[in-house]
């Protein structure tokens, strides 16, 4: 049966890719993005090969934007059946006594404020149903701190965290939770984390083939259509030369 899927931060990286995964897997696509042009562009691709695609231009940190666009869904739009909690960001890769204070607050307001408000938002009426998904875009970075990661690392262990406490929290109802955690992905991820710096952003990625945002979307899908009775909780996704957060093997 074709499923709502409601993807955060589906402009770009693996956020975009989930969003092309799961229009291939026949399902109904709920796009959110600060991005308006760049979500209307997608939603022409999407609808072209026969997707039905809602956006909605907004930023997960502004909480009465993304309740005034859930409480004013469309009818045939309110039953959603997976929630893809992809919207986050890296900012900096200082020491934590030298790093910016603005970043912190990006990096904690998204990652993992964004993250609550819409679970708060969604999860709800999926409790009501007695099912539902909610996929949350972790990180090998929640697992162990790597040099510079310091804030960074903090917010993908809440989301490790929050998932975990989620899953607990819904384990008498029909509702699965996910957190996936992936290691070196190439996507505009560096760049961002780097103020637009694209010279050090290739860098992070030289030396090894990474992961791409189709790897990690190939997952999400997977978990989101096992059987009922199947709950993938947390899964790790590496490129086959990264160790770890900090292992990574350059050639």
């Amino acid at each position: 049966m074709n499923k709502v899927v409601l993807i955060t931060g589906a402009t770009s990286g693996i956020g975009l890719a989930c969003a092309r995964k799961f229009a291939e897997n026949g399902d109904k696509l709920i796009l959110t993005g600060r991005n308006e042009s760049r979500l209307a562009e997608i939603r022409d691709e999407l609808k072209a090969h026969g997707t039905e695609v809602l956006t909605v231009a907004f930023d997960v940190r502004d909480r009465e934007k993304a309740r005034e666009f859930l409480e004013g869904l469309p009818e045939q739009w309110k039953q959603i059946d997976v929630l893809v909690n992809n919207a986050g960001l890296a900012l900096g890769l200082e020491p934590e006594y030298e790093g910016d204070m603005n970043d912190w607050d990006a990096m904690i307001d998204t990652n993992i404020k964004g993250l609550l408000t819409m679970t708060r938002l969604v999860v709800p009426a999926m409790v009501e149903r007695g099912q539902g998904h909610i996929i949350n875009i972790g990180s090998v970075a929640g697992d162990a701190a790597y040099a510079g990661g310091n804030v960074y690392c903090a917010t993908k262990a809440a989301v490790k965290a929050l998932s975990d406490g989620l899953r607990i929290d819904v384990a008498n109802t029909g509702i699965r939770v996910t957190n996936l955690k992936p290691g070196l992905v190439e996507t505009n991820f560096s760049n961002i984390r780097f103020h637009g710096d694209t010279d050090r952003a290739a860098n992070v990625y030289k030396g090894i083939k990474p992961l791409t945002g189709d790897d990690i979307a190939d997952v999400a899908v997977y978990a989101a259509n096992a059987p009922a009775h199947v709950q993938i909780a947390e899964v790790l996704i590496l490129a086959t030369h990264q160790a770890s957060g900090s292992v990574i093997v350059r050639k």
